[in-house]
């Protein structure tokens, strides 16, 4: 799956405070991603974000 910098995720769960979309801010073997909705930042496994995936949008 080719995610870069700056592409913004529309996951299959959304966070607690509603939103599905996730701004990606660092890529790796783990990626750290920035919630649209309320700006909260968290740092999860490739797998577990290529898994729950379900748009990818650039930016």
């Amino acid at each position: 799956m080719d995610i870069q910098v700056g592409d913004v995720l529309r996951m299959k769960k959304p966070h607690p405070c509603g939103s599905q979309e996730w701004e990606v801010l660092r890529v790796g073997m783990d990626f750290r991603l920035k919630c649209r909705g309320c700006g909260r930042q968290v740092m999860l496994a490739r797998r577990l974000v290529e898994k729950n995936v379900r748009e990818i949008h650039r930016e």
